[in-house]
């Protein structure tokens, strides 16, 4: 196993962790809330926005874990009709347009909106978060996916991956 492979695997090890808890956090977030409104007979406001930002992160991190395990969706009926070096072509192309809609999108526009809520010193309803703290996610799963990105055309050249 070489260095790029053993930092591949040791960051997919992490966001598997991390969504674990997250995920973990939020069953138990859910269950207080079932608890509290029918045997309390009370209901906390806090648990419903908690339970939103958890799925938020759940969603925009396990996006960027299935990018880097290549199990995303993808339609691919005309991708299997493709020879082997036109896939290695298209495989490639997908990769960079990935690589460009991470950067554009969830990095730069990410940093863009983490830093305007920031700013204007935004807060989450009854969490009272700074809201620039809960989309810091957003350009942290782009710049993942920008490198998890890098590696699959690197890997894609080295013929590693099956086409």
């Amino acid at each position: 196993m070489n260095k790029s492979e053993f930092i591949f695997n040791k960051v997919c090890l992490f966001l598997e962790r991390f969504m674990i808890i997250v995920f973990g956090l939020l069953v138990l977030d859910v269950l207080f809330q079932v608890f509290s409104r029918y045997l309390l007979g009370t209901s906390f406001t806090w648990t419903e926005e908690f339970a939103r930002f958890c799925l938020i992160w759940m969603t925009i991190l396990g996006a960027a874990y299935l990018n880097g395990k290549r199990e995303h969706l993808s339609m691919d009926f005309l991708y299997d009709k493709l020879n082997d070096q036109n896939k290695k072509k298209v495989s490639v192309l997908i990769e960079i347009l990935i690589f460009l809609f991470a950067l554009i999108v969830m990095v730069v526009g990410g940093l863009n909106l983490v830093y305007t809520t920031l700013h204007l010193e935004q807060l989450s309803g009854t969490l009272r978060i700074p809201l620039g703290y809960i989309y810091a996610i957003l350009p942290f799963s782009g710049f993942l996916i920008m490198c998890f990105s890098i590696y699959h055309i690197s890997n894609i050249y080295k013929n590693k991956i099956n086409l």
